[in-house]
């Protein structure tokens, strides 16, 4: 946990995150109430039901082990079995695993704080969303910004969703014996199962079904241990159990290229991943306000214990998969596993189960986002309007579903691009502008802490450009 206090600020290690003092006192300015709100809440329907079990002292507020809990939620979901072949896409030998897990955490570590300067910034800002901070901030004129790369990014989570759902399910027809290919599945289930969901007007009943999502990743996480450790994949003859299961191209498979090769380009694909699987920042603003008595060290708190806990789960789940397959780990990596291995068949029905009923949350925000780039008058968002827009939303997302084949590459691309844009790069101009406008009332940590978030800035730039050039190729 303690990586997360990053000592790597030129201000004092107490204001790493956020300052303590009146720092967090807003502008002068105020709100644009007129401006459109552009932001994408994923997980209020969630907070909501987590907080009516736990009782926050505050209406509509959580405590904090709600928050967190939310919040680890919101951070491990399906990006966490792909991690395995951002691996495979530099490395080959089992020591790749090492340099993997440092940037694992650096990149947990780098998110973190973004995530936390989020928080702050809004509060400077006496904004309630990541969109409406940025409208605060540079005015409505450019508000387009934000609004589509929160859009784009929740667009190819949705794309993702479509992907991780068939390729699990095909997983479970060949455990149960019936012979389904990808599109078919794809095609009958968007049809008769996700169509149906996302035309529902009310999710607040498939909110506690969220909520089995973080349960379902830890249960994969722990089968993939458990395969790894008794070595039902293992080459070593007599071991292997399940190999004959598998397909030749996705049995393990490992070389000569471990730590040194960390040094590629191709590493970046990995970097791009990880900016997918830890993006949950245009919801900092909500989990600052919605936090039970969100005192800075409080808010600091919530973060630090989150991502400390995405890191460990991410670095297991990376070195497990990639630890079992090598460069053979496939995009989603329980693909890798054989059909008929129960212990695998069990994390695949549970990922699935959470997937789908997940799916018209992640779906609702973005209709409701492609609705506030298209400037949709609240009064002509009628029932019918959104049941036409799903349609086609849902089709245009299936087809690709269809046409894509690699869940890594989608997720590599997506973060490389819009991740590094929403974690690093747009927080830090937002934030040098606070400081600039605040002038001789900025503390002298906030004007030392702008150095840092330009050098983030310049960070998610250059994974932007390499990552985006890598996932390509790749």
């Amino acid at each position: 946990m303690a990586l997360l206090t990053i000592g790597i600020l030129s201000c004092d290690a107490k204001s790493a995150f956020l300052p303590k003092t009146s720092s967090l006192a807003p502008p002068s300015k105020k709100m644009n109430t007129n401006s459109i709100n552009f932001d994408i809440s994923l997980d209020s329907d969630v907070t909501q039901v987590l907080s009516n079990v736990n009782g926050g002292a505050e209406t509509g507020k959580s405590p904090l082990s709600t928050s967190t809990f939310n919040l680890v939620k919101s951070i491990v979901g399906v990006g966490v079995l792909s991690l395995p072949a951002g691996v495979a896409a530099f490395g080959d030998a089992k020591s790749a695993i090492i340099p993997a897990t440092v940037l694992i955490a650096i990149a947990g570590a780098l998110s973190g704080y973004n995530f936390s300067l989020m928080g702050r910034i809004c509060s400077l800002a006496s904004a309630t969303s990541y969109s409406s901070a940025w409208t605060e901030i540079f005015g409505p004129s450019s508000a387009w910004i934000p609004a589509i790369t929160v859009f784009a990014m929740t667009f190819a989570c949705v794309i993702a969703f479509s992907m991780v759902i068939a390729e699990t399910m095909v997983g479970i027809s060949g455990m149960v014996g019936l012979a389904a290919t990808r599109t078919q599945i794809l095609i009958g289930l968007t049809g008769t199962t996700l169509l149906p969901l996302c035309l529902m007007k009310d999710l607040a009943s498939l909110a506690p079904f969220s909520l089995l999502g973080i349960i379902g990743m830890l249960l994969t996480v722990g089968s993939m241990a458990v395969r790894y450790f008794d070595g039902s994949y293992s080459m070593a003859e007599g071991a292997g159990k399940f190999l004959e299961g598998v397909a030749a191209n996705l049995q393990p498979s490992f070389g000569s290229n471990g730590a040194m090769a960390v040094f590629s380009p191709k590493a970046f694909v990995l970097l791009g991943m990880l900016s997918t699987a830890y993006m949950a920042h245009f919801n900092a603003p909500k989990f600052y306000s919605e936090l039970e008595d969100n005192t800075i060290e409080r808010y600091n708190k919530l973060v630090i214990t989150s991502f400390g806990i995405a890191i460990v789960v991410f670095a297991a789940a990376a070195a497990l998969g990639f630890g079992t397959f090598g460069k053979a780990s496939a995009g989603f990596i329980l693909t890798n596993y054989a059909s008929k291995d129960s212990l695998i068949g069990l994390s695949r029905i549970a990922v699935a189960f959470s997937l789908i009923f997940t799916y018209p949350l992640v779906f609702t925000g973005c209709r409701d986002g492609a609705m506030d780039l298209l400037r949709v008058p609240l009064e002509k968002r009628t029932a019918s309007y959104q049941d036409k827009l799903t349609f086609v939303l849902l089709g245009i997302v299936t087809a690709l579903a269809m046409v894509l084949k690699d869940v890594s590459v989608v997720l590599s691309l997506a973060g490389s691009t819009l991740g590094n844009a929403l974690i690093y790069v747009l927080p830090a101009i937002m934030f040098r502008q606070i400081v600039k406008d605040m002038g001789t009332k900025a503390s002298t940590s906030m004007k030392r802490e702008v150095y840092f978030t330009n050098f983030s800035c310049l960070i998610g730039i250059v994974m932007g450009i390499i990552g985006t050039n890598m996932a390509l190729k790749n």
